[in-house]
């Protein structure tokens, strides 16, 4: 009789759970402990109590003249025809009640779901709003809307051109000369990223890539990040289990290889940023499996990541952040908490370890 058969049915049950959390841990891929816990983060509150849809998804934040705006998506859940595109203001220290500013109504029999809106103000022209429409993410189209009060109100919405997309989850980038540059990515021939760029405000596009084949890695839901002497780097989330990696020299017109850094990705959405002072962070899950850490990275040259906040660590899924640098040097972080409502971080970059 092996030792295994000899064991209590009871004990036998605890040995097997005891290897099963193992491996689950050892999958986790813990972050240093710098990152379990930091006076960096400020605050951290909800964007609605009363969720005004059952589920909630791909937030995106903004800082206009006036102040923050939020956008989502919810509906019943994610692909159901009814999700549109939510948004709510920041006015007088508290948050609008929010109102559903697009949907996918293509006509009184039909309806499509709306996803992944992506706000952007121009440094001059009005509030962008993209949005995608259809009925999954292989066959959707990219939308624009534009709003010259802040949000208050906004334009009909138009169709982006074909195989036009607009930044597909996080939000572009303006370069000096004024043009900008989108990230984004299809996933009707595997999971390919390519860029896209326009001199006027969504008029006229340049369509660059793919930048990969969709094999050797696959990935999508770019973010940009700036580098001196006018070098891009993108960064995202991808199938492989890492964070993905390119380059570009020229401003974004040709990249070179795509490759993977060190930092762990779940098959979720992440989204990065060049602060002011020319550190960069990232908003990601620190795990190889589900939605829960979700971790704030920083490095200084783009390739070498220190996880330096964790943002939740509870059960549950904590996912698709953005995130944002304002006037005033804070960092400002929306993600979805648990699919039942938007949640918003502020962190101080001076204060991360």
């Amino acid at each position: 009789m092996s030792i295994m058969q000899r064991l209590h049915p009871v004990w036998l049950d605890c040995l097997i759970a005891l290897v099963i959390g193992s491996s689950l841990a050892l999958s986790q891929t813990p972050p240093p402990a710098a990152a379990m816990s930091s006076n960096a983060l400020l605050q951290s509150e909800f964007i609605f109590e009363q969720p005004p849809t059952p589920q909630c998804h791909a937030s995106t934040i903004v800082e206009t003249a006036e102040g923050l705006a939020v956008a989502w998506f919810g509906g019943r859940h994610e692909q159901n025809p009814d999700v549109g595109i939510w948004f709510s203001r920041h006015r007088g220290g508290q948050w609008s009640v929010p109102v559903e500013v697009a949907n996918g109504i293509q006509h009184a029999a039909k309806r499509y779901p709306c996803w992944n809106p992506v706000l952007f103000q121009p440094r001059q022209g009005p509030l962008l709003l993209f949005y995608k429409v259809g009925p999954s993410p292989s066959q959707w189209w990219g939308m624009l809307m534009t709003s010259d009060d802040a949000g208050q109100t906004w334009s009909l919405p138009r169709r982006l051109p074909e195989d036009i997309l607009g930044p597909v989850k996080n939000k572009p980038i303006q370069l000096p000369n004024g043009d900008i540059l989108c990230g984004s990515s299809s996933e009707h021939a595997g999971w390919r990223v390519h860029f896209e760029r326009t001199p006027d405000l969504g008029r006229t596009w340049e369509l660059i890539g793919p930048v990969n084949d969709g094999k050797e890695l696959g990935a999508i839901q770019p973010s940009l990040l700036v580098h001196p002497n006018g070098r891009l780097q993108a960064v995202g989330r991808t199938r492989q289990g890492k964070v993905f990696q390119i380059w570009s020299t020229d401003g974004g017109r040709t990249w070179g290889k795509m490759t993977t850094l060190e930092l762990p990705n779940p098959n979720a959405g992440t989204d990065a940023l060049t602060l002011k002072d020319g550190r960069h962070v990232l908003v990601y899950n620190h795990t190889e499996r589900g939605r829960t850490p979700l971790n704030l990275a920083l490095s200084t040259d783009g390739q070498q990541w220190q996880p330096v906040l964790t943002l939740e660590d509870s059960p549950g899924e904590y996912s698709y952040p953005a995130i944002i640098q304002t006037r005033d040097g804070l960092l400002h972080i929306t993600y979805t908490w648990k699919r039942l409502r938007i949640k918003h971080a502020v962190v101080d970059p001076a204060k991360l370890p």
